[in-house]
């Protein structure tokens, strides 16, 4: 897999479908690092380390620049001890901020926002120190190491480079789209990932680069992000549609709103949003699309549990609260709201999903029914998986 990523460098789609395979087959894919990365993906320890050469704004010059640096003098201490080290002409500021919001100075420094702070006064300190050792002076810490060639730090003087004051850090999901624009992918972790385990067993979704092997009249759900949206408006209505380009845990594919859809859901359409979608597989000039039909964003998005017993669950009581489930059936909103029985005790209670056609749309308005019809139920959202 190392040489396929390699190989693949310059084709993100590729290199997204590698990493989905990785991530099947159970290989951790890590975030570049400044002490371990080389030029190309490696193998560390059953894992795959991101090379230099996969992250946008890092020319050869800097990538060559810094191995060379981490040969000659070892591993770097702090992103003061880096601008201390490198020609920060050649490692320019745009490197720098790449390398940062990749990740590849969390070992270091977890806080990207503290080291972004920093950078301005770091690159003139560094810069300064540069200056200082053409000109032939030297500080404090330069006499140290030069009168102790054993020491196996030789380079102290980064901890007196300047610092900003704490700042705190970027959040989870800025982290994460910094990540996309700059390696194309989502590496350090994945905004599907947390809920994708527990909607698997909830809603069946497809994975995406299943798409073009499911039925075309069935109705389907997946869990995406939407990583491009275009609006459209038609030349014959001047109805409003949109065309979106969606990815998940295993791939991209297209999707098209036609315009009485995007009407009513015009409001949850836009870049990054995280949506559990509705709607049937297309072919279109050899391309294959989702024709969606419904979204609901993942924050949002619930299932009702109905709480039954071993000693409850017989034939009548069933029949009951399906009947009672089905009441819904007839309306003209797709059923999206998922239902499931959790029978037993605290301790031993096992998980049952009803068949999506008892699935509901009002679950406020069903949970006070099944409530009024004697059946202990509740709502819960479908992204706590706690």
């Amino acid at each position: 897999m190392t040489a396929l990523l390699t190989a693949s460098s310059g084709n993100q789609d590729k290199v997204q479908k590698y990493i989905a395979t990785c991530t099947t087959m159970g290989i951790d894919v890590l975030q570049p690092d400044i002490n371990r990365s080389h030029v190309d993906f490696t193998p560390v320890s059953g894992k795959i380390l991101f090379g230099f050469s996969a992250i946008r704004n890092l020319g050869e010059g800097a990538i060559e620049t810094i191995l060379h640096q981490r040969e000659k003098d070892g591993d770097f201490q702090s992103l003061a001890d880096f601008c201390d080290r490198v020609e920060l002409r050649v490692v320019n500021r745009r490197a720098l901020e790449s390398l940062i919001y990749s990740g590849a100075f969390d070992r270091l420094e977890s806080n990207r926002k503290q080291l972004i702070n920093d950078l301005d006064v770091l690159i003139s300190w560094g810069q300064d120190r540069a200056k200082d050792r053409q000109s032939g002076q030297i500080n404090i810490f330069d006499v140290l190491e030069d009168a102790d060639t054993n020491n196996s730090e030789r380079n102290n003087a980064w901890k007196a480079a300047p610092k900003t004051p704490k700042v705190e850090d970027f959040s989870a999901q800025e982290k994460l789209l910094q990540e996309k624009e700059l390696l194309g992918f989502y590496v350090s972790d994945h905004p599907l990932k947390s809920v994708r385990p527990f909607a698997n067993q909830v809603l069946t979704p497809i994975n995406l680069n299943e798409l073009a092997d499911q039925n075309k009249r069935t109705i389907l759900s997946a869990i995406v992000m939407l990583t491009e949206v275009k609006f459209h408006v038609t030349k014959t209505s001047g109805d409003r549609m949109a065309f979106v380009q969606m990815e998940d845990l295993t791939g991209q594919a297209d999707g098209v709103i036609f315009p009485k859809t995007f009407e009513r859901i015009s409001s949850l359409i836009e870049k990054d949003a995280r949506l559990i979608v509705w709607g049937k597989a297309d072919e279109r000039d050899e391309k294959i699309q989702m024709i969606i039909e419904d979204v609901e964003p993942i924050e949002k998005a619930q299932m009702i549990i109905v709480e039954l017993t071993p000693q409850s669950v017989d034939t009548a009581t069933l029949k009951r609260l399906q009947s009672i489930l089905q009441e819904q059936s007839g309306e003209r909103k797709p059923q999206k709201v998922p239902v499931i029985a959790r029978v037993g005790a605290l301790n031993q209670s096992q998980f049952v999903r009803f068949d999506p056609k008892y699935w509901v749309q009002d679950y406020e308005g069903m949970v006070d029914r099944l409530k009024s019809a004697g059946f202990q139920a509740r709502t819960k959202a479908l992204a706590d998986n706690h």
